[in-house]
């Protein structure tokens, strides 16, 4: 169910940095959204840990904040293996794994509630 979530919301923000960055970011259509997305999320199950794995001494080192740039790399990635999806730049891709990993973080929190009735 979390899979389907993550591939739902990164779909929505793909489109939206679509509209939003023209310039820095190409989508082809909303199934290239799609394909994106669930390549994104399977590739942030498979890569993922292994990329923090080998660069823990420099996520050490920056407190973290190097997580972005796996999550750049991993969208480079996928935009080099899918056509229609593309970034102009780097710091394009950066932005938009800055606001898909915002994104992320505000609605998958959400998910973790227990609401409990007394």
């Amino acid at each position: 169910m979390r899979f389907i979530t993550n591939v739902i919301i990164n779909m929505a923000v793909f489109l939206a940095c679509s509209m939003l960055f023209p310039v820095g970011f190409q989508l082809a259509d909303m199934l290239t959204a799609l394909v994106a997305a669930i390549l994104l999320a399977t590739l942030n199950i498979i890569l993922k840990p292994i990329l923090f794995v080998l660069s823990l001494p420099i996520l050490v080192l920056t407190f973290g904040l190097f997580t972005i740039v796996i999550n750049t790399i991993l969208l480079e990635i996928t935009a080099h293996l899918l056509n229609g999806f593309a970034f102009t730049n780097f710091g394009w891709a950066m932005l938009v794994a800055i606001i898909l990993a915002g994104v992320n973080f505000i609605f998958n929190d959400r998910s973790k509630l227990k609401i409990e009735r007394y």
